[in-house]
């Protein structure tokens, strides 16, 4: 899995039938300091609804498509969690509710 930051969605008229109703949003990595990375990911969010400027959990390749109602989706990405703290040896890293102060 990945961490990364909603910067935007994506809209897309014309797609597979099996994406239609499903949320595509554009994240920017990051890395285990808390810096965006300077890459990129289209994922589809399901069920977690993340808005821009969240930090989110990616789950990436075949383990994206276990996700109930992804299965016969062709997807190599999914957020499945939006992340409230991150900590790395006794260091915060990230802290939701400091975002938005």
């Amino acid at each position: 899995m990945q961490i990364a930051r909603v910067r935007g969605t994506v809209t897309s008229t014309q797609k597979d039938p099996s994406l239609r109703g499903v949320k595509l949003l554009m994240l920017q990595l990051i890395d285990e300091d808390g810096n965006l990375l300077p890459e990129y990911e289209v994922a589809a969010d399901n069920s977690v609804g993340a808005g821009v400027d969240e930090w989110v959990l990616v789950s990436r390749g075949s383990a994206a498509r276990q996700l109930l109602g992804n299965e016969q989706r062709p997807l190599d990405a999914a957020v499945v969690a939006i992340i409230d703290t991150i900590h790395v040896e006794d260091r915060l890293i990230y802290s939701k509710k400091d975002q938005y102060r």
